[in-house]
C-alpha cells in the first residue's frame, strides 16, 4: 500500500479537508456460483481523491433517527468491514434524505441504544448526571465497526486529559434527557470519508431536537470540540 500510495500521490488535493482514499478489497474469484466458503480470493486496494463527505462540506447535519431500521444486531457481521453491511441502509437512507435528514442515526434494541449514524461512528459530548463532562462513543461488541478514525478520536481525547472519555452506549431516551436539562453540549460523526461531522439536529418519534453548536459563535458551523478533532485530525 505504501508503494502505491507513492506511486499515486500525485492525485491527492492540496486543500484542507481533501485526502486520498484508500479501501484494501477482497473478493471471491472462483469460477462458479453457489452458497459456500471461496477457495479463491483476490486483494487488491482501491485509491481515490477524496473531497467533503457531504455536498455542504463541513457543515452541520440533520439526523434522522430510525425506529423502523436496525443497522446490526448481536451475532450479525456489524463489526466488520463488508459490502452486506452497506446495502441494506439505502433505502433507509434515500427515505431520510427524502424527509429533509443528511443520515439515519442508527438505533438498537427496545431501549433505542444508539449505536452509529450513516456509515460512521457516532459521538456524544456532554454533561453527565454525576456533573463530569464525558465524550461518550458506543462500545465495540461486535456490532460496531473499529473505525480508524474513532480509534484516533479516543485516543486523542484521552491523551488531553481534559474530560472522561467512555466507550459505552446511550439510549434516546438518554440523550433526550440530557438535552431538555442542558445537558447536551456537541454530537459528532466520525469516519474515514468524512473525518468528522457537526450534528445540528435529531429527528426521532415525531420531535426534532436541536443540538447545540458553538453558542459563543453562532457563525461558526460546530462545536468547539468538533472543531478542534477536525483541526488535527485534518
Amino acid at each position: 500500500s505504501r508503494d502505491l500510495v507513492q506511486i499515486d500521490r500525485r492525485f491527492l488535493p492540496k486543500k484542507p479537508g481533501y485526502s486520498l482514499y484508500l479501501r484494501p478489497t477482497i473478493i471471491a474469484t472462483d469460477p462458479h456460483l453457489g452458497v459456500a466458503p471461496s477457495k479463491k480470493a483476490l486483494l487488491f486496494v482501491l485509491l481515490s481523491p477524496s473531497g467533503p463527505y457531504y455536498k455542504t462540506g463541513f457543515a452541520p447535519v440533520r439526523l434522522y433517527a430510525s425506529k423502523q431500521y436496525t443497522r446490526a444486531w448481536p451475532g450479525g457481521t456489524g463489526g466488520s468491514k463488508l459490502g452486506c453491511n452497506y446495502a441494506p441502509g439505502i433505502l433507509p437512507q434515500v427515505e431520510a434524505a427524502a424527509k429533509g435528514y443528511q443520515q439515519v442515526l442508527w438505533l438498537f434494541g427496545k431501549n433505542y441504544l444508539i449505536s452509529e449514524v450513516g456509515t460512521m461512528n457516532v459521538f456524544f459530548y456532554l454533561v453527565n448526571e454525576e456533573g463530569e463532562r464525558e465524550l461518550v462513543t458506543a462500545p465495540l461488541d461486535g456490532t460496531i465497526l473499529p473505525g480508524v478514525t474513532r480509534d484516533s478520536i479516543l485516543q486523542l481525547a484521552r491523551e488531553w486529559n481534559e474530560f472522561k472519555v467512555s466507550e459505552r452506549y446511550l439510549s434516546m431516551f438518554d440523550l433526550i434527557k440530557a438535552q431538555s436539562e442542558k445537558r447536551l453540549i456537541e454530537v459528532f460523526g466520525a469516519g474515514t470519508a468524512a473525518i468528522v461531522s457537526p450534528v445540528k439536529a435529531i429527528f426521532f418519534d415525531g420531535k426534532e431536537y436541536d443540538i447545540p453548536l458553538n453558542p459563543e459563535n453562532p457563525a461558526q458551523q460546530s462545536g468547539k470540540l468538533t472543531a478542534r478533532f477536525a483541526e488535527t485530525l485534518m
